[in-house]
């Protein structure tokens, strides 16, 4: 069955390779693609696989899926997790993640496959750049730019020859149907267009039904085709074909089969589970499970792993377009609600165990039918989310595109606590641009308001300050209009939070007082130990280590005693922090290394990597310079995945400060001078000042002058702080600027 020409083309470009990195793009036409096993490209894959003794990487880019495509962003992620990265470990910035891609592949020697992609951007991020490796793109556009500007070899894949359409189909049916009668496979071969995918489709249908004679099955064929052939919209033969034997084995399926298949047309996602395509259908679990593997069976569905499923695309679209014409409007208004139901109160579920002190919301009771899932324990709640996460967003969008304007701002709002801990918060910032929209359409300012401070709280960890400001500033004036005390008060302590993160420690601190004052009247406890907490780190900012270490002991026994670990782990880094300044390293380990077995517990990177920096301090101050740098590497790792630039350039600054402590002042330099750069673009003058200092002190040996220069340049940062720690900072570098 090997298309000979067409291997011959692969296997030339592959021989004619002399050194460095080779772009195969292959056009294909619809249907060709994503034929599964019988797919060229992955049978030659196969072949060639000694060729390329480190491995092979393959993902389907969906570019033609009606749903959302791949991103190369995502695309990277998945690589570089099968290239042995930690899931912690994964940058979140796509020009990160490609610059580690290419890292990784610079001495190896890897065959990666990009199937069905629709753009050259989609692809570019994904090739190597160089070394060994082989990419092979497949597509139904000629990506004429892979050619010019990366030097791909353009294959062109039309469809099979006849005689190996026929040896495909009497493979799939030879145990099936014992008779061999090759004229009338070639005709079945012909309605298919000689067209892997239908082929396919074809010949599964006609070894599932074998005592219908196969005139019979030519002749429904034929049928199909003349319909199609009269609804002609002047697409090309191959399409009008495989929509044919779509049809064909679509109307084959029994009702209840048939009837889900069209109705998971409705899911935005690029895959889906047996739960949410049950809540679809309006259906018992078991009875869902038997129409999906109907559906598999019959190769109008692929499964991906146990309970997970997902569409060819031209099958999404066929089924996208069925669900359209045979259902009524009020049939698909009302699976929409039970999908978006489902995800709703699943989501609200996870949030139990993954923010467990947010407040829940009041949601409508699900339709009829619907049944949620629940979790035993964290991890399995962590487990659901990391799962369907990249299904959130197109949840979301769904919703709104739909006029589910409830739907889309509860969602959105549940997302936020029902999200991976892993995940950046700038993963949300859109559900919650479009869940915004919904609650100003429903003019709804209870909800604007709970969104507007997930924005602010995401803004902050993304260092977008002022967008940050505005929006929990908003959040403040909807919660007073509303005559909620309470919120407004959360939204002011995390204004003071963005306060802390600037070192504006006056209005931080009178911020957290106000809120905490509200927090008392109203007695709620968790947030007054929070707001305490948040005072202990305005205090230890400024040099205040008595007036710290009071409120953060108070803080910390209140968490421990309400049972909140990720804010007894805040106490804890805080408490670490103090005693190593205290001169008290012991004490320090003790309280890092707990409140980093509680980031652990959480899988949760946004606290691991922000305790990190505190650990590779304590590990520094005790003279282990190796774990420190590797404490700092992971921190850095961690918060460029995040996006939190500010804090990966103080975890440099902990690996410059350990480089020169170990009398290795150039290496100190370099890490200083990467700080200093992102200290300056986001314009923070006090840390910018802090590693200008740093920076002097790694060049002073080598150049007096510039350190002069440096030191002078981090005066000028300090004009505008005046607690204890700022005018004893100030006060060393005037001295000095002033000795020379």
């Amino acid at each position: 069955m090997n298309r000979t020409a067409e291997l011959g083309q692969l296997n030339a470009v592959l021989a004619g390779r002399d050194g460095g990195d080779v772009v195969i793009s292959v056009q294909v036409v619809a249907g060709t693609a994503g034929a599964g096993k019988t797919s060229l490209v992955l049978r030659w894959a196969h072949q060639v696989k000694d060729r390329f003794p480190d491995g092979q990487l393959f993902v389907n880019l969906r570019g033609y899926d009606p749903g959302e495509p791949v991103t190369a962003d995502q695309a990277l992620q998945r690589f570089l997790r099968a290239l042995g990265v930690a899931a912690g470990d994964l940058p979140q910035d796509t020009d990160d993640a490609a610059a580690l891609y290419r890292s990784l592949l610079s001495d190896r020697r890897v065959l990666i496959v990009l199937d069905n992609a629709a753009t050259v951007s989609q692809v570019r991020p994904l090739l190597p750049g160089s070394g060994n490796s082989l990419v092979v793109v497949t597509s139904r556009n000629r990506l004429a730019g892979l050619a010019v500007r990366d030097g791909a070899h353009r294959i062109t894949l039309g469809t099979l020859p006849e005689p190996e359409a026929v040896a495909l189909l009497h493979a799939v049916t030879k145990d099936y149907r014992p008779e061999y009668d090759e004229d009338k496979l070639a005709e079945l071969a012909r309605y298919c267009a000689r067209l892997p995918l239908a082929l396919r489709i074809a010949a599964e249908r006609a070894a599932s039904h074998p005592y219908l004679r196969l005139d019979d099955l030519i002749s429904d064929l034929r049928d199909e085709s003349a319909l199609w052939d009269t609804l002609s919209t002047g697409i090309d033969e191959e399409a009008e074909a495989v929509r044919s034997v779509f049809a064909w084995s679509y109307r084959a399926l029994s009702a209840h089969s048939a009837r889900l298949f069209r109705l998971l047309g409705l899911h935005p996602g690029a895959e889906f589970g047996l739960a949410a395509a049950a809540a679809l259908g309006d259906l018992p679990h078991h009875r869902a499970r038997q129409l999906l593997d109907d559906l598999v069976g019959t190769h109008l569905l692929e499964q991906t792993a146990p309970d997970r499923f997902q569409f060819h695309d031209l099958l999404r679209a066929y089924a996208t377009d069925l669900v359209q014409t045979e259902e009524t409007p009020a049939h698909r208004a009302a699976a929409l609600r039970r999908l978006m139901s489902w995800y709703l109160h699943t989501a609200d579920a996870a949030q139990t165990w993954l923010a467990p002190s947010e407040e829940h919301l009041t949601l409508p009771e699900p339709p009829p039918g619907v049944r949620p899932l629940t979790f035993a324990d964290y991890h399995a709640a962590v487990d659901w989310s990391e799962q369907e996460h990249p299904s959130f967003l197109p949840v979301v969008r769904s919703a709104a595109r739909n006029g589910l304007a409830q739907l889309t701002w509860l969602l959105a709002a549940v997302m936020w606590s029902a999200r991976p801990p892993s995940s950046s918060e700038r993963d949300w910032l859109e559900l919650g641009h479009i869940g915004g929209e919904a609650a100003a359409e429903l003019n709804d300012p209870a909800a604007r308001m709970r969104l507007l401070l997930h924005t602010g709280i995401a803004h902050r960890a993304l260092n977008n300050f002022p967008e940050g400001l505005e929006a929990l500033g908003e959040a403040a004036d909807l919660a007073r209009g509303l005559g909620s005390g309470h919120d407004e008060a959360r939204a002011l302590n995390l204004i003071g939070l963005i306060h802390l993160r600037r070192r504006e420690l006056g209005p931080a601190e009178a911020h957290f007082g106000r809120a905490f004052s509200v927090f008392r009247a109203v007695e709620d406890r968790r947030l007054i130990a929070v707001a305490l907490s948040n005072v202990a780190g305005a205090r230890l900012s400024a040099g205040r280590l008595p007036e710290a270490a009071a409120a953060v002991g108070e803080a910390l026994h209140a968490h421990r005693a309400q049972g909140n670990r990720s804010s007894t782990g805040n106490a804890l880094r805080l408490t670490a922090a103090l005693s190593l300044e205290q001169g008290n390293a012991g004490a320090a380990r003790q309280a890092i290394d707990e409140a980093l077995d509680i980031a652990l517990a959480l899988r949760d990177h946004t606290l691991e990597g922000y305790w990190l920096l505190t650990l590779g301090d304590v590990q520094r101050s005790e003279g282990q310079y190796g774990e420190a740098l590797a404490s700092y590497q992971r921190s850095a790792m961690l918060h460029r995945r995040l996006g939190d630039r500010s804090r990966e350039a103080l975890a440099w600054r902990g690996a410059g400060q350990a480089y020169a402590e170990m009398g290795r002042s150039t290496e100190a330099a370099d890490f200083h001078r990467r700080a200093v750069s992102v200290h300056r673009a986001l314009g923070d003058s006090w840390q910018l000042a802090v590693e200008l200092d740093l920076l002097a002190a790694a060049v002073h040996q080598e150049d007096p002058c510039a350190a002069r220069a440096h030191r002078s340049e981090a005066l000028s940062h300090l004009s505008g702080y005046a607690d204890p720690r700022a005018t004893a900072f100030r006060s060393r570098l005037e001295d000095l600027s002033g000795g020379g």
